[in-house]
């Protein structure tokens, strides 16, 4: 560890820990004993963890996630939450929030316009208003870190113990995932090598898949054979004199080993990160990761084709489902709801790969969607009261677009007192509403029998009295299902499909309405989907890696043999900028929908915007 005393302000991104890390940073400027930073490559040498947090319930159920990871990794007793955005004249009580993350709570910061001033120019607040409210409680805070011996106490519990063993255990490393990995990729790991041969060594001393196996999903038994690996481990590294640097490197170096016996190997680090949205396995040895909404290569491997196998089987086993050379190739899920597809040999050429579209725990919520610039605030009032009410909606994208995002934001704006029945694939939609039924197809078994189909499940919700019908993805014949149920008396469903533009969506409707089998003329297949759908809300994926809603359009009925559309709200791109920004605009095109009246005649509530841009315009004409 570092002869300095470091100080890591880790927590989401909006939590305020950027805007923390800065000014503490220029509040112990002048202190050489003293290092803040952000990066969460320091954890393992801070003597001060702060953990800022805002006071929402949202913001405060991924805190206490947050906490409890972290709690693997390192001792509680060096890590401090923050109450950010903290306003004393709220009914808040920082006991109650103490004991439901079961943390230590440093202090609070308030609210203070003078912070957001400051962060459009970049600078500490503390710097340009020393005399605000929040500079004056950073800086109580401060006292606080230094007059209670915060650093000094945090740093001497991190470093307990010289064995490498007892380094181990003070500091979690059981268990543990590293959210951060190198930046450079290695041209050569000689670590490759002296982790195949350590994991051999314990495959054939420990019998770690049977171990494993009997170890289920028990905590407790799954605790102890980690740490039973771990001293065998420390054991073979002491017989063969392994020496990998310094006790940083050896703790990584272990823990490795660990994931790949126990775990997922290199997955655990990436699973691990909240900014990586999507893990590509090509081969072994070529691991590819979407950040940000950026395609790279990660600078992570596993040790053989063996190996990944074993992850491959240790993510499938619980969901009572195999892969093997009859089945190569299955669709599963991780306990977070995230979606992973794996595919081996004699299929997969290079080896086993596998793909996994990883879910945030925290599901986003609209105010996510504007922030991101997918929407502006008036197609956020329009959709809220087309789902009140109960328009049927179909979101329509391509691959990775958003499109089960996007569906589930928008599934929170139905009722609470409202019946929902979600159908999938893959179970990914997180409704928030008490009144939810959740169903998820089956494959076949290993014999070719036993498969549900979403086609069947579609059907089966008609018998469950739904006021809502949430379908994850129509791809096949359960189109024809869904809209029967969209004009049998089920307004308000929703679903999503894969097409490029609002005009592709009605003739890819059309392809699967035909895969049923039904026979039914073209005609009469465009009259259901005039009648079924009422809008189309596509979604697309830009260069810069950002997803936006490019049109929110109304099926507003036939036109001879056409199904006719008009756009309600459109995105414009007007370039890119220098740092290769998509730049645009949303905009409403001034085409009022039919359903506008309906609500403004029954005295429901009206969307901003529309009343005078056409209703009253038009009613006083009539």
């Amino acid at each position: 560890m570092s002869s300095k005393f470091e100080i890591l302000v880790y927590g989401a991104k909006e939590s305020g820990k950027t805007t923390l890390a800065r000014n503490l940073a220029f509040l112990f400027e002048n202190n050489e004993t003293v290092e803040v930073h952000e990066n969460a490559s320091h954890l393992l040498n801070a003597a001060a963890i702060l953990v800022p947090t805002l006071l929402e319930e949202a913001a405060l159920n991924q805190t206490q996630d947050l906490l409890k990871n972290l709690y693997e990794k390192v001792p509680k007793e060096i890590v401090y939450v923050i109450l950010n955005q903290y306003n004393p004249k709220e009914k808040v009580n920082p006991h109650e929030i103490k004991e439901k993350l079961k943390c230590n709570i440093l202090g609070a910061l308030p609210y203070d316009p003078a912070i957001l001033e400051s962060e459009k120019e970049g600078v500490a607040f503390v710097q340009k208003y020393p005399k605000s409210i929040a500079a004056k409680y950073l800086n109580q805070l401060v006292q606080v870190i230094e007059t209670k011996k915060i650093l000094e106490r945090g740093y001497h519990v991190q470093t307990a113990g010289t064995a490498l063993t007892q380094s181990l255990k003070a500091t979690g490393t059981e268990g543990s995932r590293v959210s951060e990995f190198p930046s450079q990729i290695p041209a050569h790991d000689p670590k490759i090598k002296l982790k195949r041969n350590i994991l051999d060594q314990l495959i054939s001393e420990l019998n770690l898949k049977k171990l494993d196996t009997e170890t289920g999903n028990d905590p407790k038994k799954m605790a102890l054979l980690r740490q039973k690996t771990q001293q065998a481990i420390l054991s073979i590294m002491e017989r063969d004199n392994i020496h990998v640097g310094d006790r940083t490197e050896t703790r990584g170096f272990i823990k490795d080993i660990l994931d790949e016996a126990l775990g997922l190997g290199a997955l655990e680090r990436l699973l691990a990160d909240p900014d990586v949205t999507e893990i590509m396995v090509n081969r072994k040895d070529q691991i590819y990761i979407e950040k940000n909404g950026k395609v790279q290569l990660a600078p992570l491997a596993f040790t053989s084709n063996k190996q990944l196998l074993g992850v491959i089987e240790r993510i499938v086993a619980p969901l009572g489902r195999r892969i093997d050379e009859k089945t190569p190739y299955v669709d599963a899920r991780l306990p977070d709801g995230s979606r992973v597809h794996a595919i081996i040999p004699p299929l997969a050429l290079d080896g086993p790969m596998i793909t996994i579209r990883k879910f945030s725990k925290r599901p986003f919520i609209i105010q996510d969607l504007m922030k991101f610039g997918s929407l502006n605030d008036e197609m956020t009032d329009f959709l809220r009261a087309a789902i009140e009410s109960r328009r049927n909606i179909v979101v329509s994208g391509g691959t990775g677009t958003g499109k089960t995002t996007l569906l589930n934001v928008l599934s929170s704006f139905i009722p609470k007192n409202e019946r929902i029945i979600t159908v999938e694939d893959s179970a990914e939609l997180r409704l928030t509403q008490p009144h939810v039924c959740r169903l998820e197809s089956r494959p076949p078994n290993i014999e070719g029998k036993g498969a549900i189909t979403i086609r069947d499940l579609v059907r089966n919700t008609l018998r469950m009295r739904p006021d809502r019908i949430v379908v994850g993805e129509c791809r096949d014949g359960a189109a024809l299902d869904m809209l029967q149920a969209m004009n049998t008396g089920h307004d308000g469903s929703m679903t999503t499909i894969h097409a490029n533009t609002p005009r592709d969506c009605l003739s890819r409707l059309e392809t699967l309405v035909m895969m049923a089998g039904m026979d039914l003329p073209s005609r009469a297949i465009r009259e259901q989907i005039g009648s079924a759908v009422n809008l189309i809300v596509q979604i697309s994926r830009f260069s810069d890696g950002t997803r936006k809603i490019t049109h929110i359009s109304e099926v507003t009925g036939m036109n001879e043999n056409v199904i006719t559309l008009q756009d309600i709200f459109i995105f414009k791109q007007e370039g890119i900028d220098a740092k290769h920004t998509v730049l645009g605009k949303h905009s409403f095109t001034g085409n009022v929908p039919q359903f506008i009246q309906e609500l403004h005649d029954r005295g429901l509530r009206t969307p901003k915007g529309f009343i005078s841009s056409g209703i009253l315009k038009r009613r006083k004409s009539d």
